[in-house]
């Protein structure tokens, strides 16, 4: 299953306990809650580009399935992570205590992230 388009974020669920958990401070977490967001993938085989564009913010990360990457995060910093690829449809990483896990099915990507016990859920379309 190819991942390259368009989405646009539909629905999120606990964002500002989620972005409080990993430092972004309140005025940020208010202006970004209701924004939604569109990211653009190009996936060539085992490779990604992602943009971000949240807003006036965009972060843009690369990488490859199974190789260590640099990866910038939503706090603007940048961590070192390995993304795996579980089936065809699912991207799983892990960085600073945080489990991330992307899903594609149809013309709809879930993204979930779990610091502790705080679970943030990101529902986006394909435009």
């Amino acid at each position: 299953m190819n991942f390259s388009g368009k989405y646009q974020v539909q629905s999120q669920e606990n964002f500002e306990a989620f972005m409080k958990a990993i430092g972004l401070p309140d005025d940020l977490i208010q202006k970004g809650k209701d924004i939604k967001g569109v990211s653009e993938i190009v996936q060539n085989g085992k490779h990604f580009k992602l943009t971000i564009t949240t807003g006036s913010k965009v972060i843009q990360n690369e990488f490859t399935i199974g190789e260590e990457c640099e990866l910038e995060i939503m706090t603007g910093e940048k961590v070192k992570a390995v993304v795996q690829m579980e089936g065809d449809n699912k991207l799983v990483t892990s960085f600073k205590g945080i489990k991330s896990i992307t899903e594609l099915n149809g013309d709809t990507i879930t993204n979930t992230m779990t610091l502790g016990n705080i679970v943030f859920k990101r529902v986006s379309k394909r435009i």
